[in-house]
């Protein structure tokens, strides 16, 4: 659909039932410090619908804290509960997978490691005698050669190795190439000849689950919203849950007609998603109308 006023059967029965979305972030709603124009008016077409969202981002740079400033700077006001990022996921799994992890070396920027020290881990520095035990890899916008070069000792020399998310590079419009945690990841790869023992964040289905349960929603009833084919999209089909990719951020048109398999729906912007999800709820309302006349 690209603006007509008659969505497809298969689209209007995906969308009717939807009473929540999970909405990613750079890419999908903003880029850097800026809303896509459509964003506000999408999200008050939520509230109009009673549609209820969490916010998912794999950026690991920033704590939830920071993400809600961010957020709100660019006027959408939400609470630390509606967010989750890949460091919550990281998080979880540390706790249920390895709780005889304490000591731990981030390769992380300062809002990273205040996530860790809150759940009550220990901060190693970037020195031989201080022994971590698990190297923690990050969206690290404060990265150092020195502490760089320390992660890949304690890698190669065969310490628990995790990172956030896997994302190459940060959605950006500024004249430069945001490195992410991905690159991050094939570096160290590169000078260790390790990969992670597990990378948290999307497409990993964790946090759709943490989200479903929490609100009680069964799969019919939620939707990923995001631009990345290889962690959004991937990630709503590992769930088994609805897929809706946007062409404002990564991906493009020819990327996603060419994607096998392909995301459920493919809109512009959050703005012809809202469209469209007003189309399929008032179309669901004449039908309850009708079959009750």
């Amino acid at each position: 659909m690209t603006g007509g006023s008659v969505l497809a059967d298969r689209t209007r029965n995906l969308l009717q039932p939807l009473r929540h979305l999970v909405l990613d972030v750079d890419g999908t709603l903003a880029i850097d410090e800026n809303l896509f124009p459509s964003t506000k008016r999408f999200l008050e077409i939520l509230s109009g619908l009673g549609m209820t969202f969490t916010i998912i981002t794999n950026n690991s740079s920033r704590s939830r804290r920071e993400h809600c400033a961010r957020l709100d700077r660019m006027g959408i006001e939400i609470s630390k509960e509606q967010i989750l990022v890949s460091t919550q996921a990281t998080l979880r799994y540390l706790k249920e997978s390895h709780p005889e992890v304490k000591r731990l070396f981030v390769l992380g920027t300062p809002g990273l490691q205040e996530e860790f020290i809150a759940a009550g881990y220990e901060m190693c520095e970037s020195r031989a005698e201080d022994e971590p035990d698990a190297v923690i890899v990050g969206f690290d916008m404060s990265l150092t050669y020195e502490r760089l070069c320390r992660a890949a000792y304690w890698i190669k020399n065969g310490k628990k190795y995790f990172a956030t998310h896997p994302d190459y590079v940060c959605p950006t419009d500024q004249p430069t190439v945001l490195i992410d945690c991905g690159s991050i990841i094939s570096c160290l790869k590169a000078a260790t000849g390790r990969e992670p023992d597990a990378i948290l964040g999307k497409p990993s289905p964790q946090m759709l689950e943490v989200i479903r349960k929490k609100h009680g929603l069964k799969k019919p009833q939620i939707a990923m919203v995001g631009d990345r084919l290889y962690t959004d999209m991937a990630m709503a089909r590992a769930d088994g849950v609805t897929s809706i990719l946007v062409l404002c951020g990564e991906t493009t048109r020819k990327q996603a007609d060419s994607a096998q398999p392909s995301p459920d729906i493919v809109v512009a912007d959050p703005g012809e998603l809202g469209s469209m999800l007003v189309l399929a709820k008032h179309a669901g309302n004449s039908s309850d109308e009708n079959s009750r006349s």
